[in-house]
Protein backbone atom coordinates (compact mmCIF):
# COMPACT_ATOMS: atom_id res chain seq x y z
CA UNK A 1 0.00 0.00 0.00
CA UNK A 2 1.03 3.38 -0.72
CA UNK A 3 1.02 6.04 1.67
CA UNK A 4 1.32 9.75 1.51
CA UNK A 5 2.56 11.46 4.28
CA UNK A 6 4.69 14.99 5.42
CA UNK A 7 8.02 14.40 6.36
CA UNK A 8 9.67 14.46 9.72
CA UNK A 9 14.24 15.07 10.16
CA UNK A 10 14.28 11.50 10.71
CA UNK A 11 13.41 10.91 6.75
CA UNK A 12 16.90 13.75 6.13
CA UNK A 13 18.76 10.95 5.42
CA UNK A 14 16.46 8.72 3.00
CA UNK A 15 15.19 11.59 1.18
CA UNK A 16 18.78 12.69 0.26
CA UNK A 17 19.82 9.16 -0.95
CA UNK A 18 16.19 9.51 -3.13
CA UNK A 19 16.66 13.04 -4.52
CA UNK A 20 20.26 11.86 -5.77
CA UNK A 21 19.20 8.98 -7.43
CA UNK A 22 16.43 10.35 -9.02
CA UNK A 23 17.92 13.54 -10.01
CA UNK A 24 20.64 11.46 -11.71
CA UNK A 25 18.46 9.14 -13.21
CA UNK A 26 16.35 12.03 -15.01
CA UNK A 27 19.77 14.48 -16.15
CA UNK A 28 22.88 12.00 -16.16
CA UNK A 29 22.71 11.49 -19.87
CA UNK A 30 22.03 15.24 -20.83
CA UNK A 31 25.04 16.16 -18.53
CA UNK A 32 28.92 15.84 -17.80
CA UNK A 33 29.30 13.74 -14.95
CA UNK A 34 31.18 16.63 -13.57
CA UNK A 35 28.58 18.54 -13.26
CA UNK A 36 26.24 16.06 -12.39
CA UNK A 37 28.59 15.18 -9.23
CA UNK A 38 29.12 19.08 -8.09
CA UNK A 39 25.16 19.52 -8.13
CA UNK A 40 24.78 16.44 -6.34
CA UNK A 41 27.01 17.06 -4.01
CA UNK A 42 25.81 20.60 -3.16
CA UNK A 43 22.47 19.59 -3.47
CA UNK A 44 22.00 16.45 -1.63
CA UNK A 45 23.15 15.06 1.94
CA UNK A 46 21.49 14.00 5.39
CA UNK A 47 22.26 17.30 6.67
CA UNK A 48 21.24 19.35 3.76
CA UNK A 49 18.06 17.86 3.92
CA UNK A 50 18.32 17.88 7.11
CA UNK A 51 18.31 21.79 7.39
CA UNK A 52 15.98 21.91 4.94
CA UNK A 53 13.18 19.82 6.89
CA UNK A 54 14.32 22.44 10.21
CA UNK A 55 13.32 25.09 8.04
CA UNK A 56 9.98 26.39 8.52
CA UNK A 57 9.36 27.66 5.58
CA UNK A 58 9.94 24.37 3.54
CA UNK A 59 7.52 21.10 3.35
CA UNK A 60 8.15 17.51 2.19
CA UNK A 61 5.54 15.00 1.15
CA UNK A 62 6.45 11.66 0.60
CA UNK A 63 5.14 8.46 -0.95
CA UNK A 64 6.22 5.32 0.83
CA UNK A 65 5.81 1.90 0.12
CA UNK A 66 6.89 -0.82 2.29
CA UNK A 67 8.82 1.82 4.39
CA UNK A 68 10.66 2.95 1.75
CA UNK A 69 10.78 6.38 -0.12
CA UNK A 70 9.42 6.46 -3.63
CA UNK A 71 9.13 9.85 -4.18
CA UNK A 72 8.76 12.91 -2.64
CA UNK A 73 7.76 16.77 -3.25
CA UNK A 74 9.37 19.85 -1.43
CA UNK A 75 6.82 22.65 -1.33
CA UNK A 76 8.99 26.29 0.02
CA UNK A 77 7.19 29.72 0.96
CA UNK A 78 9.91 31.63 -0.47
CA UNK A 79 10.19 34.69 -3.18
CA UNK A 80 8.89 33.86 -6.11
CA UNK A 81 9.39 35.64 -9.87
CA UNK A 82 6.44 37.28 -10.84
CA UNK A 83 3.71 35.04 -11.31
CA UNK A 84 0.74 37.63 -10.27
CA UNK A 85 0.35 36.00 -7.28
CA UNK A 86 -0.19 37.34 -3.30
CA UNK A 87 0.54 34.87 -1.67
CA UNK A 88 2.64 32.04 -3.94
CA UNK A 89 4.01 28.58 -2.82
CA UNK A 90 7.42 26.76 -4.61
CA UNK A 91 7.17 23.19 -5.65
CA UNK A 92 10.86 23.50 -5.19
CA UNK A 93 10.70 19.49 -6.48
CA UNK A 94 8.77 16.96 -7.24
CA UNK A 95 10.61 13.50 -7.64
CA UNK A 96 9.51 10.05 -8.12
CA UNK A 97 12.10 7.16 -8.42
CA UNK A 98 12.65 5.60 -11.69
CA UNK A 99 10.75 2.10 -10.70
CA UNK A 100 8.00 3.95 -9.96
CA UNK A 101 6.82 6.60 -12.88
CA UNK A 102 3.69 5.99 -14.65
CA UNK A 103 2.14 4.47 -11.62
CA UNK A 104 0.66 7.42 -10.33
CA UNK A 105 2.74 8.65 -7.79
CA UNK A 106 4.00 12.12 -9.66
CA UNK A 107 -0.39 12.59 -9.56
CA UNK A 108 -0.78 11.49 -5.59
CA UNK A 109 1.92 14.04 -4.87
CA UNK A 110 0.70 16.69 -6.82
CA UNK A 111 -2.59 16.20 -4.97
CA UNK A 112 -1.23 16.56 -1.69
CA UNK A 113 0.60 20.01 -2.71
CA UNK A 114 -2.60 21.22 -3.82
CA UNK A 115 -4.06 20.54 -0.48
CA UNK A 116 -1.15 21.67 1.68
CA UNK A 117 -1.49 25.39 -0.63
CA UNK A 118 -5.04 25.58 0.44
CA UNK A 119 -4.55 24.82 3.90
CA UNK A 120 -1.78 27.40 3.89
CA UNK A 121 -4.00 29.58 1.78
CA UNK A 122 -1.91 30.34 -1.12
CA UNK A 123 -3.29 31.64 -4.12
CA UNK A 124 -0.91 30.36 -6.93
CA UNK A 125 1.75 27.48 -7.04
CA UNK A 126 5.04 27.80 -9.34
CA UNK A 127 7.96 25.62 -10.06
CA UNK A 128 11.09 25.99 -12.32
CA UNK A 129 11.56 22.75 -14.90
CA UNK A 130 14.53 22.30 -16.96
CA UNK A 131 13.51 23.20 -20.90
CA UNK A 132 14.31 19.90 -21.68
CA UNK A 133 12.41 18.04 -19.39
CA UNK A 134 9.49 17.30 -21.71
CA UNK A 135 8.05 14.84 -19.51
CA UNK A 136 8.42 16.56 -16.36
CA UNK A 137 6.43 19.70 -18.61
CA UNK A 138 3.72 17.71 -20.47
CA UNK A 139 2.73 16.22 -16.70
CA UNK A 140 2.42 20.03 -14.92
CA UNK A 141 0.45 21.26 -17.93
CA UNK A 142 -2.11 18.24 -17.16
CA UNK A 143 -2.04 19.29 -13.81
CA UNK A 144 -2.69 23.40 -15.03
CA UNK A 145 0.43 24.51 -15.26
CA UNK A 146 1.12 27.59 -17.60
CA UNK A 147 4.88 29.08 -18.90
CA UNK A 148 4.87 32.48 -17.24
CA UNK A 149 9.00 32.80 -17.49
CA UNK A 150 12.37 31.48 -17.28
CA UNK A 151 15.01 31.61 -14.99
CA UNK A 152 18.58 30.45 -14.32
CA UNK A 153 19.80 27.20 -13.27
CA UNK A 154 23.38 26.19 -12.16
CA UNK A 155 24.33 22.44 -13.12
CA UNK A 156 28.10 22.55 -11.83
CA UNK A 157 29.68 24.77 -14.22
CA UNK A 158 26.72 24.61 -17.17
CA UNK A 159 24.15 27.56 -16.37
CA UNK A 160 21.02 26.26 -17.42
CA UNK A 161 17.23 27.74 -18.45
CA UNK A 162 14.68 26.31 -16.41
CA UNK A 163 11.16 27.12 -17.54
CA UNK A 164 8.92 29.13 -15.28
CA UNK A 165 5.15 27.56 -14.81
CA UNK A 166 2.87 28.44 -12.52
CA UNK A 167 -1.29 27.57 -11.60
CA UNK A 168 -3.23 30.08 -9.74
CA UNK A 169 -5.59 28.69 -6.97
Amino acid sequence: MIIIRNATISDAELLAAVGAETFYDSYAANNTPEDMAVYLSQSFGRDIQGAELADADSIFIIAEYNGGIIGYAQLKMSDAPPIGADKPLEIARLYVSKAWLGKKIGARLMAACLHEADVLGSDALWLGVWEMNLRAIKFYRQWGFGVVGEQEFQLGGDLQKDLVMARNL
